[in-house]
This record gives C-alpha cells, sequence and structure tokens, in this order.
C-alpha cells in the first residue's frame, strides 16, 4: 500500500499528506469490495498464517524433494553476501531475487536487538569468516535521521559481535542515499525533529527526509542484484550449479521409481 502511495506522489498525481494517504488506503479498499480491483493485485507483506506443509502421497513429497533440492551457492565463493532491510514490508519485494541468488535477507524492523544481531555473528558472520570467506552486508533503510544512523549502529555492533574481526566496511549502505535521491527524486517528507539525531542529521542533508518504499520495487530489485553479481565468482557458480543439477537428476529418478510403485498398488 505505501509503495503504491508513493508511486502515485512520485507521478505527481496526488499530494504528499497524511490526508492524501488516508483516502488512497480507503479507495483502495472501496474498490477491491466492489470488485474494481483485484485482491491478489496489492499484497499485505506484514500479515499472514504461519500453516505445515502437507502430502497426500508418497510421490507428492519426492517431487518435491526433487523440484526443491538446493545447495549453498555460496560454499566456494569469496564473499558471502546477506542483505539487511530496514522495513518489513519491503522483504516481499527482495525474496524473489534474494532466493534466487541463495542470498538471506533480514527484515530488521529499525534497530534490530542485540540477540538477533549476535545471533547473526554466531550462525553466519564468524562461521564464513572461518571458512576465509569474506561477509558483505547489503543494508538498505530510509534517509532519514535514524535510517542512517541505523548504518553506523550496524557496523559498530556486528563489530562487537565478531570480536572486532568484521571491519565497519563490511556494511554497505545501497541505499537509500544522497545519490540515488538526486537521480530517482523521490517524495520528500520533513525530518522528524523530535529524533535525537535530527540535529546531526540536519547539519549534513537538510530538514528534509526520504523513504525506501518510495523507490520503485524494480529499481531496488536491480540495485540489490548488482551488488550481488560483482560480488560472484562466475565459473565457481557454475561449478556447484553443475552440482545441485546432478542431484536433482538423482532426486528425480527416484520420483519416478515411487510413482511407478504407487500405480502398481493402485492395480
Amino acid at each position: 500500500m505505501r509503495q503504491l502511495y508513493y508511486q502515485l506522489v512520485a507521478r505527481d498525481l496526488i499530494e504528499n499528506t497524511l490526508q492524501s494517504y488516508k483516502r488512497v488506503a480507503g479507495l483502495i479498499n472501496d474498490a477491491k469490495l466492489a470488485g474494481r480491483i483485484d485482491w491478489d493485485a496489492i499484497e499485505d507483506r506484514t500479515r499472514e498464517f504461519v500453516t505445515n506443509n502437507h502430502w497426500e502421497l508418497g510421490s507428492d513429497i519426492t517431487g518435491a524433494c526433487a523440484s526443491q533440492f538446493k545447495m549453498d551457492m555460496w560454499a566456494n565463493q569469496d564473499f558471502r553476501v546477506f542483505v539487511i532491510i530496514e522495513k518489513e514490508a519491503l522483504v516481499g519485494v527482495l525474496s524473489r531475487l534474494c532466493r534466487t541468488w541463495d542470498v538471506p535477507i533480514l527484515a530488521a524492523r529499525g534497530y534490530p536487538s542485540g540477540t538477533v544481531l549476535r545471533e547473526f555473528a554466531e550462525r553466519h558472520l564468524l562461521p564464513a569468516m572461518e571458512r576465509d570467506q569474506c561477509p558483505m552486508i547489503l543494508h538498505l533503510g530510509d534517509h532519514d535521521p535514524s535510517g542512517i544512523d541505523m548504518t553506523r549502529d550496524l557496523q559498530d555492533r556486528i563489530c562487537l559481535f565478531t570480536e572486532s574481526g568484521l571491519p565497519p566496511e563490511a556494511v554497505n549502505r545501497i541505499a537509500l542515499t544522497r545519490d540515488q535521491i538526486d537521480e530517482v527524486r523521490p517524495p520528500e517528507n520533513p525530518a522528524k525533529t523530535t529524533d535525537s539525531r535530527f540535529a546531526s542529521y540536519r547539519k549534513l542533508h537538510g530538514s528534509s527526509s526520504w523513504e525506501l518504499d518510495a523507490l520503485n520495487p524494480a529499481y531496488l530489485n536491480g540495485l540489490v542484484e548488482t551488488h550481488l553479481r560483482a560480488a560472484i565468482d562466475q565459473a565457481a557458480w557454475e561449478a556447484r550449479q553443475s552440482e545441485v543439477d546432478r542431484v536433482k537428476t538423482q532426486l528425480a529418478e527416484r520420483h519416478a521409481d515411487q510413482l511407478e510403485v504407487e500405480a502398481n498398488e493402485s492395480v
């Protein structure tokens, strides 16, 4: 909803005000109820049921194994990349890309807790460093007093939890930056004067702020993919993919055997 709203603002179709936002939200809800907008056209990525998977036949699970089998695609790479994004609602924008490139993505929801970052360091960063891989953290956040400071905070605390083994530059803020604001010209908002970081922010950036939601999803995906491709050793990636394909072929053969067993049992 917020992404749609900001796209309307960016095209000068509506004003960037709270009243406009509420009006758009109301119109969309009414249009859905009236059948004018498909319910699946706009996704609520923050609220969904958590359910178990179910299968009726053995062939259902063997087929799923064959199609869903994955290996760690970064195991033979020099780098190991992670994406941390400020807002949970934007995870859905990047999740397909991150799955394609086998990259973990974390919704920080603002400043992530120390528990989350400590677990991140122990489960992902330190093991990668022990394998002589260089962790690379792509950070995306709002361009406002807190959003800018979140990158600094990530750098400091990740350095702490890796016992200074990971340098601050391993956390790379790829959005939202001043250059991107000048390039894309997303709608601006007044920065929160009540934010304790407002004074230092204003000295560098003025009193305006910009939200990550305002960037076009295609732009965000292209931005992240550019950084991922730059980090990948293509030859090593293709060799790993060949291993995946080989195992998938073996699993597909076992799936075919299971189908034959079930067919014979049904006779």
